[in-house]
């Protein structure tokens, strides 16, 4: 199989790593990939979301199966945009409709479809600009803390929890005054649930689906989950409190309402679904969706799945997923982020990268990386790289992951010391 994987992060060098290792990958291109991408297939200087010149690729390049990395190209419709055209009609894209991807596009429309299938989840109401009143009016009943989440897209910062009534107003305010953009134009209040956090993943065919293993992320810049929000600065996988009771009732609370719930509501869906979730007192309930995997959740998610990942994908356009089983490896995977001084607000870019030696007790994976005239390797972004590893037990799996992320260097680098360290 020919397959085109779209994105630039770690989690497209993690599913690049993966699809590689299948002995149906043929030729694997990745649009725009990173320099890690690189020694795993060929990256293309495309755009995710140039979908005109992504479907001339395709059907250059006899292009068998395409795999969405990232979240906006499938809000604005990619899936659409090749199944309406002739010339791509029959090639599988690996994802929902856009009408489908407003589970993650819009935080409204995913609490609404929750509500409407019986989906435990957290009390809240929506806000639109024109209602700032009425949202501060409302303010006080949800308690303190409180959630102040931006409606669409806001590159995983648009979550922000208030532990003061001044400061929840003072955020509100700034929402809904465009802090966010056009993400933060309607912005859904919703009640503090005190618990832990876990992130579920299902590949479904429309009708069926297999569990890919769970992870925890951290979304926290600061240890002990302290500061800002960021994109994650770490994960493990699996995750130890996930009892096969607990996870029975995720998926009979959550994973097969959604699926029924998409059907009921005539929306297809046929890729993967992210499921991030609070457990509370043993019970779960849903916080968000994501229309694709967790970053960086994959790049400890990828390492534990034994089964051939491509294969299972293509079955999702193909014969289905009925009888599919995807099997785990034993053990356990950690997942250390190498973030850029300053992130998630300003940071400095174009820094010389140092100590990049793969190891045999860990994996590299690039997130924000580019390669300078002189191909040296430089950092390109707040999250520039992940280091990953396996063991028989979570502290092992931790340890290798710190070693060889203490072995990478760059100006200002920033770790957070304590991934994992609260479920060990």
């Amino acid at each position: 199989m020919n397959v085109l994987l779209l994105g630039s992060g770690g989690r497209e060098h993690a599913l690049a790593w993966k699809i590689a290792q299948s002995p149906l990958c043929g030729k694997l291109w990745i649009a725009p990939g990173n320099p890690g991408t690189a020694s795993c297939g060929e990256n293309v200087a495309l755009s995710p979301v140039d979908f005109d010149a992504l479907k001339a690729f395709c059907r250059q390049n006899k292009v068998d199966l395409v795999v969405v990395g990232p979240e906006a190209p499938l809000v604005a419709g990619i899936v659409d945009a090749f199944s309406s055209d002739p010339g791509t009609a029959s090639i599988p894209v690996i994802g929902p409709t856009r009408d489908a991807a407003q589970l993650e596009g819009s935080k409204s429309f995913a609490k609404r479809f929750m509500l409407r299938h019986g989906i435990p989840t957290a009390a809240y109401r929506e806000f639109h600009a024109g209602q700032l009143d009425e949202a501060l009016a409302a303010l006080p009943a949800f308690g303190l803390p409180v959630v102040l989440k931006a409606d669409g897209l806001a590159a995983g910062k648009g979550v922000l929890i208030c532990s003061t009534l001044q400061e929840a107003e003072s955020e509100l305010r700034a929402m809904l005054a465009g802090k966010f953009g056009a993400a933060s134009a309607t912005v859904v209040l919703e009640a503090f649930l005190t618990g832990r956090e876990m992130s579920v993943f299902v590949l479904s065919d429309g009708q069926h689906y297999v569990l890919l293993p769970c992870a925890k992320d951290y979304k926290r810049i600061g240890e002990g989950d302290s500061g800002l929000n960021t994109g994650g600065m770490g994960a493990v996988c699996p995750v130890p409190f996930a009892s096969p009771g607990l996870m029975h009732r995720i998926e009979e609370r959550m994973v097969r309402p959604t699926l029924e719930g998409l059907k009921k509501d005539g929306l297809i869906y046929k890729g993967f679904i992210y499921f991030g979730l609070m457990i509370v007192d043993n019970d779960p309930f849903l916080i968000e969706y994501n229309c694709r995997l967790g970053d960086p959740e994959t790049q400890a998610v990828m390492p534990m799945i034994k089964s051939d990942l491509l294969a299972l994908m293509a079955r999702v356009s193909g014969e289905g997923l009925q009888s599919a089983v995807l099997q785990q490896e034993p053990g356990y995977a950690a997942t250390v982020i190498l973030a850029s001084g300053g992130y998630p607000g300003d940071y400095q870019t174009g820094l010389e990268i140092t100590g990049l030696h793969q190891s045999e007790d860990a994996l590299i994976f690039h997130a924000g990386t580019t390669l300078g005239q002189d191909r040296k390797l430089l950092t390109a972004g707040g999250r520039v790289l992940a280091s990953t590893a396996r063991g028989s037990e979570l502290t092992e799996a931790l340890r290798k992951a710190y070693a060889q992320a203490n072995k990478l260097n760059f100006k200002a680098k920033f770790i957070r010391k304590d991934i994992g360290f609260d479920i060990i």
